[in-house]
């Protein structure tokens, strides 16, 4: 590892722990249909994306998910051998591009359909997405037949190639009665209207309707794939369920101490002085901020672990630094390593426990770490940056 990325801020991506994640959930693929399609949108959840597409490659996967154009070809240029399938809108104006590339899109309408088909000059290999209650894109799928139909249509469409269908559950990662009874729904109909276009003589290589929360929660193999997310790098779907399988969180956001200080009784800390001291403290600022993806929200709400021991984050979290009380944490002093996200003995912070601290997900804080905090790969065959 070059030293330069240890004086500010880096994230530690570790690829063994992603290894063993993917490995585990593969576990739940028990009888061999359902095969794994890696999710690696947003950068890899910002863990890096080509780094992770080519463990999971190596790993045997070849089928990637991601949400646009500019990432798919950013995999197929980094090296990607397998299928990748753009899980979101795409524009026509780029048909002939992704024909080009043998990249798979989502066909979210008949309209979107027929733009395909007259911008294209040979043919591109789609995915039908059906809506069955997330609300967003897709086809209807309330009437099975008309449905099917409408996919019928499409399929005979010139240039367009039905590869695959697929929906998205929207409340997969709930154990609550409504939630389940819902996503069974969801998945009932959404099958009606696969049988129903099939009988119409539409074939399909793929049907996929498993999510990160349906593969561990309700797994059903007659998803052809598992579109493994959030899963893949060691987060939960929800907070507050637990993960039926081990899994390890594969990012880990370190900084160091920048000035170690003491304040007194009656003295103030950052931007508009929400900390008083009320007695004498030792505290540390720490070079790292909501500019490099660490939530302001967490103002007074946050943790660190320095020296194997938790410190409380004191007053607001500015632009590019924080302060934390490290009174009784003994010998703290500048160039100490800072853990935001990480472990260090019996003490742990995961990108979940701040999420859970400023009410938002997971997702959000690793997909929050800005692209100036340097990702330093360990373990695997491609230890270093990626800067």
């Amino acid at each position: 590892m070059k030293k330069e990325f240890l004086n500010r801020i880096r994230a530690e991506i570790n690829l063994d722990a992603a290894e063993r994640n993917l490995s585990s959930l593969k576990g739940f693929l028990y009888d061999g249909f359902t095969k794994p399609a890696c999710v690696i949108k947003a950068d890899g959840y910002g863990h890096g994306d080509l780094p992770l597409m080519n463990l999971y490659q190596d790993m045997g996967v070849d089928f990637f998910c991601v949400s646009n154009i500019e990432e798919a070809l950013r995999l197929r240029n980094g090296g990607c051998k397998g299928d990748i399938f753009i899980l979101g809108w795409s524009s026509p104006e780029d048909a002939d591009v992704l024909a080009e590339n043998d990249i798979i899109t989502a066909v979210v309408s008949r309209e979107n359909a027929e733009a395909f088909s007259q911008k294209a000059s040979k043919p591109i290999r789609v995915h039908i997405k059906v809506d069955t209650g997330m609300g967003r894109v897709g086809l209807n799928a309330d009437d099975a037949e008309e449905c099917a139909e409408l996919i019928a249509e499409i399929a005979a469409m010139p240039n367009i190639s039905i590869d695959g269908i697929f929906t998205h559950f929207a409340a997969a990662d709930s154990r609550l009665d409504d939630d389940i009874t819902f996503t069974e729904e969801q998945k009932q109909k959404f099958l009606a209207a696969v049988n129903a276009a099939e009988r119409l003589g539409v074939k399909f290589n793929q049907i996929h309707f498993l999510n990160s929360a349906a593969t561990v929660y309700c797994y059903d193999s007659r998803s052809t794939l598992a579109r493994l997310g959030i899963l893949l790098y060691g987060l939960r779907p929800a907070y507050a369920m637990n993960i039926p399988v081990a899994l390890q969180p594969v990012m880990s956001l370190k900084t160091v101490v920048s000035q170690v200080k003491t304040i007194h009784k009656g003295d103030s800390v950052s931007y508009g002085r929400t900390y008083i001291a009320k007695d004498d403290e030792v505290i540390a600022t720490v070079p790292c901020g909501y500019a490099d993806g660490y939530p302001r929200q967490l103002s007074g709400n946050c943790a660190a672990i320095i020296k194997g021991k938790r410190a409380k984050g004191i007053g607001r979290i500015c632009m590019d630094q924080m302060v934390f009380n490290v009174t009784g944490i003994d010998g703290v002093s500048e160039g100490d390593e800072v853990i935001l996200i990480g472990s260090d003995g019996n003490e742990s912070i995961t990108a979940d426990d701040l999420a859970e601290a400023c009410g938002t997900i997971g997702y959000e804080i690793v997909c929050g770490i800005s692209k100036r905090v340097p990702r330093i790969y360990l373990g695997g065959k491609q230890s270093g940056n990626d800067n």
